[in-house]
């Protein structure tokens, strides 16, 4: 994600979440089982992305400085939120919310931050968990399930709805008269107008331009540390293989 999810996000590009995990993987583990399998043609059917997409870019574009640590910031930040909404899944897989609802359950103490080697995963998580998160995680995204990609709580909400909101207070005064009560009437209704808008955008942003499936991604290993800032977390480090 970006700034943290809630807002454990910083520095790099992208950053997300903080966590305690204890009930099992196996209802989520089981979905995956129940999936159709996926294929290059049935990419081509439903739009979800080709697997050598970004691949493909990186050779005919290879020329363009930086261009494979976007895209490989781009598909780590999507392999951070899905690894969030599978911790999530499984710590409350036998809630009765999980029962009840399709709704998916969002584990506010995770928060993270997504680099091109790899992402920061904060909070308590056993790491033997974790490993098996962040490898089903990259299996459902690539199986199909690209809703994993885009999380709520990302920074890039927060940039989306900041920009909106800076432009509409701008924009909407100016086609109304200069007097006090009118250019109040102004910022309200720009105020409320982004703030209607900005969830939907921040989610099209998120999927269209700061994620990417990570067909590429291969993960190397996962260990504790201490980002730039000294704090303590488990950081995913993950390799490009075309």
């Amino acid at each position: 994600m970006n700034t943290p999810a809630s807002f454990q996000s910083g520095s790099s590009p992208f950053d997300f979440f903080n966590f305690d995990l204890t009930a099992p993987f196996s209802w989520a583990v089981q979905r995956v089982a129940d999936r159709p399998t996926f294929t290059e043609n049935s990419a081509t059917a439903t739009g979800f992305p080709q697997p050598t997409q970004d691949a493909d870019l990186l050779r005919q574009l290879s020329f363009i400085p930086g261009l494979k640590e976007i895209l490989m910031l781009r598909q780590v930040h999507a392999l951070e939120h899905a690894t969030v909404w599978v911790l999530s899944e499984s710590k409350n897989a036998y809630t009765p919310l999980k029962k009840s609802t399709n709704v998916q359950v969002d584990n506010e103490l995770l928060s993270g931050l997504s680099t091109e080697q790899g992402f920061y995963l904060y909070g308590e998580v056993n790491i033997s968990d974790l490993r098996r998160a962040v490898t089903l995680a990259l299996s459902r995204l690539t199986s199909g399930e690209s809703d994993l990609a885009v999380h709520p709580r990302c920074g890039t909400n927060l940039s989306v709805a900041m920009l909106l909101t800076a432009g509409l207070a701008v924009g909407v005064p100016l086609l109304l008269p200069f007097r006090p009560i009118e250019q109040l009437i102004g910022l309200g209704l720009a105020a409320t107008t982004a703030a209607e808008l900005a969830p939907d955008l921040g989610s099209m942003a998120q999927r269209y331009v700061t994620t990417a499936i990570p067909f590429n991604l291969k993960i190397e290993n996962i260990s504790r540390t201490r980002d730039v800032w000294g704090r303590e977390a488990n950081f995913v480090k993950v390799n490009w293989q075309d």
